[in-house]
């Protein structure tokens, strides 16, 4: 078991502690994924049995490192009987195998917050309502927060409080919109993200059989980031767990910040309630960050009263104090931010892909990009549109999903007169007004026309006759052939791929270009065999599956070198070099949405843990004295946040401006004045501090020429080998005997002349 010797003494006994309920508090960067790994492994070498093992994730990319390096240490065959996996993925398995305990198709449909959104706002129009009162996205939100609690249609309908909430909110028919959302659903053979957890509960409390079978079929449970379940999770996790009580659940309840998505903090924090005769174990030793990072973000979240205290520590160098940066404006702040990532990749040698734009909110995004742009750093926005919601790619997955599920109904508006074949948007909504009179999907009306008087024509059912035989005989060969080669089958068949080829525009073969990665896509994922059954097909229903689960993580491109820009949301789990945490005025971060309680207080400054965390070795804050919003300049004040740093690891940097315009471009010098008062620098150790030429004075290059000797601060003494460009963004070539051959900015270098 040399696998154990890789542990640290609070991970090895975290890692070996087999029996009974397990918590462990694991700090930011602190090694929790080797922890879950390696006490898998352990479980399997000690003798129980993998498919006895439950491991949930948030994300697949998770599932699959975990799997990836459990293999290592026990083998392939033994790590993919594991039942690994998110949450969603999990239970879809377990849903699709019990599908018909609950009156669903094997195939059913699994439908994006897009196709549910589209439901929505068919029901709403349905219903003869304002969709400006109720709107689609705002009443998707409420129907999925009613389901994360476990409250149903009619359970909706009964309760008091929230009908109440609902009628003053001046919307009253929002329970008869969830009614009917789910009667569609349901007709349609369709989930939501939100039923696959819904439903398994649902499954579980209507069928104690089914519970009964779990329940002695997993034996341990292993639950990553527990501080982020919602309370159907965790409902499944106590019913699963309540035979064998070996629930062992890895988190850090100073990183939780997704109560919107229906999280609750109270289900880490009361881990003891339920399982009394818990061992916990803290990993403290955070192996990511600077001493300076860390010891800045321990005395912001010691503020929190609502934590596990813990006191997280690290053996790395002391690192850069965290300098904070005040600009006089959004823009300057989004010119600084640029500026200095263009300094630091140049004097560094740093790839663009170690810098990362931490946010509060999307639409902050805006004078980062302009920035970045205009000083040609390449840039990727996380949480942008996903190559999966694409419209081509949402095209031919539509076809696929109806050939696995011909009531899907929402597959089936979205393909049928696509690429043209005559079906028009008359004859759609006669189709959907006699399907939605008699309660049955689209199809059943194609199918049996004369059953569902619809006032077709006889030309127009010929057509819609083809369509349906088309999709009839896709769906002949799903469980005969690969994903990819029906596939392949139904992009060409449909007219699809000869659609998009035939359009020569760069957007056109831009599509084109899509589908072909979608194709690439499905040939890797036909081509993988499962080890337990090497001889099984991967078939289309396989990859639907595969697909719909994809979560925003599993989507991004890891050998994108760029820099990265995201909310900090969406920054959780990630790591980079240098991070810039953006935006630190009062009532943007903290949120204004977020000062009513100081529960939502406490979540904000967790938000600022986590963004400070991501901080391998530098981290820089940024604010502005004056920012637009919603059309109107408005004066800020700097975060709360940046007060709570203890000040031993910060510094207060120079403001940053634009030069004043010649004529009438406003009058910075006398606001410089009023607003910059420097904070005094208090260093400790080794630590050093970041000092930004703001200025437009021009830097002294004198004697930097080809052949003269210079001294770098980082790489030491080297030969300038020759200058490139104009002033004032000259660069020189130099080689540095211990450093090798380096390009650097004349204006940023700081080179001294031997």
């Amino acid at each position: 078991m040399e696998y154990l010797e890789q542990l640290n003494q609070e991970q090895r006994k975290a890692v070996e502690h087999v029996d009974g309920p397990l918590m462990v508090i694991a700090g930011a960067g602190s090694g929790k994924t080797r922890v879950l790994t390696y006490r898998i492994a352990h479980l399997i070498n000690m003798g129980v049995d993998p498919f006895s093992i439950l491991a949930l994730t948030f994300t697949n990319k998770a599932a699959r490192e975990m799997k990836e390096r459990i293999s290592k240490i026990i083998g392939d065959k033994e790590a993919a009987n594991i039942w690994m996996g998110t949450f969603h993925s999990v239970f879809a398995r377990i849903l699709r195998m019990e599908a018909d305990r609950i009156n669903y198709p094997r195939n059913f449909t699994i439908y994006d917050t897009q196709d549910s959104r589209s439901v929505i706002k068919d029901v709403i129009k349905s219903m003869n309502l304002d969709d400006k009162v109720y709107k689609p996205a705002t009443v998707y939100g409420r129907i999925s927060a009613a389901k994360n609690n476990l409250i149903g249609p009619a359970e909706y309908r009964a309760n008091t409080e929230v009908m109440s909430e609902d009628h003053q909110a001046g919307r009253p028919k929002m329970a008869d919109i969830y009614a009917a959302y789910a009667e569609r659903c349901y007709r349609a053979g369709a989930m939501d993200f939100d039923d696959l957890l819904y439903k398994t509960n649902v499954l579980m409390r209507d069928h104690p059989d089914i519970l009964h079978r779990y329940q002695h079929k997993f034996q341990f449970i292993l639950v990553d980031e527990y501080q982020d379940t919602n309370f159907a999770q965790y409902l499944i996790i106590k019913q699963l767990g309540a035979v064998h009580h070996n629930v062992c659940v890895v988190g850090d309840d100073a990183q939780s910040i997704y109560s919107f998505r229906g999280a609750d903090i109270g289900n880490i924090l009361n881990f003891k309630r339920d399982y009394p005769d818990f061992a916990m174990y803290k990993l403290e030793q955070n192996y990511r960050s600077t001493k300076v990072i860390v010891n800045a973000a321990n005395s912001v979240i010691e503020k929190n009263k609502n934590q596990i205290k813990k006191t997280v520590w690290t053996d790395n160098d002391q690192g850069d104090v965290i300098s904070v940066h005040r600009s006089m404006s959004d823009g300057d702040e989004g010119r600084f931010v640029a500026e200095r990532i263009f300094e630091t990749r140049n004097n560094l040698q740093v790839e663009n892909k170690e810098f990362a734009i931490l946010y509060r909110t999307n639409s902050q995004s805006r004078s980062f990009e302009e920035s970045l742009r205009k000083l040609n750093i390449p840039y990727r926005i996380y949480g942008g549109l996903s190559f999966y919601q694409r419209k081509e790619i949402k095209d031919l997955l539509a076809y696929y999903r109806l050939t696995a599920n011909h009531a899907d109904d929402e597959a089936l508006k979205r393909v049928v007169n696509y690429p043209a074949r005559g079906i028009g948007k008359t004859t759609m909504e006669r189709l959907t007004i006699a399907a939605s009179n008699h309660k049955v999907p689209i199809w059943k009306v194609i199918q049996n026309p004369h059953e569902y008087p619809s006032e077709i024509n006889g030309a127009t059912q010929g057509k819609l006759r083809n369509f349906a035989t088309m999709i009839e005989s896709f769906a002949a060969q799903i469980e005969t052939k690969s994903a990819f080669d029906l596939g392949q089958h139904i992009a060409d068949s449909t007219g699809l791929m000869r659609e998009l080829y035939s359009d020569k525009t760069p957007e056109g073969v831009a599509r084109y270009e899509n589908i072909q990665e979608l194709l690439n896509g499905m040939k890797e994922f036909s081509d993988q065999t499962d080890p337990t059954d090497p001889d099984a097909i991967r078939t289309m229903a396989d990859f639907l599956v595969d697909v719909a689960l994809l979560t925003d993580a599993d989507k991004q491109d890891d050998d994108d070198n760029k820099v990265n820009m995201m909310t900090i949301h969406a920054s959780k789990g990630l790591e980079f070099d240098y991070v810039f945490v953006v935006g630190l005025e009062e009532n943007l971060f903290p949120s204004q949405l977020a000062l009513n309680s100081r529960d939502e207080l406490e979540e904000e400054r967790r938000l600022f843990y986590v963004a400070l965390t991501r901080a391998r070795k530098q981290a820089t804050l940024t604010y502005a004295i004056t920012r637009y919003r919603w059309g109107q300049l408005s004066q800020c004040e700097e975060s709360r946040f940046i007060e709570e740093i203890d000040p031993r690891y910060v510094h207060l940097a120079a403001v940053s401006a634009r030069r004043p315009e010649p004529f009438g471009g406003g009058n910075f010098a006398s606001a410089r004045q009023r607003f910059y008062k420097p904070m005094p620098s208090n260093t400790q150790g080794k630590t050093r501090v970041s000092q930004t030429n703001t200025s437009s004075e021009p830097i002294d290059t004198e004697g930097i020429v080809p052949g003269a000797e210079v001294e770098h601060a980082r790489f030491g003494k080297g030969k300038v080998l020759k200058l490139e460009g104009d002033a004032p963004n000259i660069k020189a070539i130099v080689f540095f005997p211990k450093a090798g051959q380096k390009q650097l900015l004349l204006k940023f270098a700081k080179l001294k002349v031997l």
